[in-house]
């Protein structure tokens, strides 16, 4: 794969040196401060659109990701104190205004699950979560249940102010009627519905505070201000306007191939080999541990795909076989398994019912599964990617 990305013709050939890195930190650096400006004019205006906000946060993540990769693939061009203090400030702002939209996208995946598993109608396929379709949701579940509306269940006039994304049901067509032998999981899904939404509800409503106070603390102010002379200089070493960046690149590549080595591939190549189902029973409440090594190669991936778009001058590298397919794989692998982290955590709930535990319980194998499917769909995926390396 290595040998394909070095070719002579490739975008990164030895002329790309530190200056491309400059050019490239600067367009992002601009994209940041256009959506700081953005997300000030609609977030905190009754006005703003919700979608327009939402718009806004994404573009924020997606530039302070791609900045702090850069930094951290081609940090030996760079200024080292200045590149080492504001590499962890990005991180931080990345993962503080990403949680909101991970608890809501978790949320709706759960339950799409739930109705899907219970053989009931699924909610319509939808692209964006805004607050009149969460509620919704919630009234569906409140349905299922009964007409109880759980206490707690509702969400904040704030939380509502912002939307999410929410994962497509793959599982194909619902089915209108539940099987005869699911009337008790019927019954169990509809309570674990109401406790996952008021679990995952107060997550993001409080995530979403926390992003607020992130936005408007000197912290944020003091990276806003480090972003906004990034748009005007970039602090390279003098060396770096005569250093090509493909080493440098070429090394990012060769971590995430290695990362990948090390990965079960035979194992996940294999469909129902039922590997991520392994330790489903362990007591301990932490991340599954097997789930890291994938977790591990997501991020690098994502480095390698930045370092992909420095050497094709910013803009969108060619499309490498099989490496979108293999992000979307991982990044379903993520979701499908901190769904399940979120189930598991629910069944711990005490003093719930038999049929809600049981209910939970089918719902953290499924997304288990879910698990295993995407790591099978990467394989697939990074097979191609070698044979079209080869």
């Amino acid at each position: 794969m290595a040998q394909r990305h070095l070719d002579p013709t490739d975008p990164g050939a030895p002329g790309v040196t530190g200056d491309a890195l400059a050019v490239y930190l600067r367009a992002q650096a601009t994209e940041f401060l256009r959506a700081l400006r953005l997300h000030r004019e609609t977030g905190g205006s009754a006005a703003g659109g919700a979608q327009e906000t939402v718009d806004a946060a994404r573009a924020l993540r997606r530039s302070a990701r791609r900045i702090s990769g850069s930094l951290h693939t081609f940090r030996p061009l760079l200024d080292a104190d200045w590149s080492e203090e504001i590499r962890p400030e990005l991180a931080w702002l990345s993962g503080t205004l990403g949680l909101e939209h991970a608890y809501a996208a978790r949320l709706e995946r759960l339950l799409l699950a739930l109705h899907r598993l219970s053989g009931a109608a699924v909610f319509p396929e939808q692209s964006v979560v805004t607050a009149g379709t969460a509620a919704q949701r919630s009234g569906s579940v409140a349905a299922l249940a009964g007409g109880a509306r759980p206490a707690g269940a509702h969400t904040s006039g704030r939380a509502q102010a912002s939307v999410a994304e929410a994962p497509q049901d793959t599982a194909g067509p619902a089915r209108t009627a539940p099987a005869p032998d699911r009337g008790n999981l019927t019954v169990g899904a509809a309570k674990a519905g109401a406790l996952l939404e008021r679990q995952l509800t107060l997550a993001r409503t409080r995530a979403h505070s926390t992003a607020l106070q992130a936005l408007g603390s000197s912290r944020f102010h003091a990276v806003a201000d480090k972003v906004a002379l990034l748009a005007s200089e970039v602090p390279l070493t003098p060396a770096a306007a005569t250093t090509g960046l493909r080493p440098l690149a070429a090394a990012a590549e060769e971590r995430l191939t290695d990362s990948v080595a090390a990965l079960p591939l035979l194992t996940a190549g294999h469909p129902y080999n039922a590997e991520a189902l392994i330790h489903g029973l362990s007591p301990d409440p932490s991340p599954h541990p097997q789930d890291a090594p994938w977790h591990q190669v997501r991020l690098l991936l994502r480095l390698h795909r930045y370092a992909r778009e420095v050497l094709s001058g910013g803009g969108a590298p060619a499309d490498v076989v099989g490496l979108p397919a293999a992000g979307l794989a991982l990044n379903r692998h993520r979701d499908a398994s901190e769904a399940a982290s979120a189930a598991a955590q629910a069944a711990r709930t005490p003093r719930i019912t038999p049929a809600t535990a049981y209910a939970l319980g089918v719902l953290h194998a499924d997304q288990r599964h879910e698990v295993e499917a995407a790591r099978f769909a990467f394989q697939q995926a990074w097979q191609k990617q070698a044979v079209g390396a080869s």
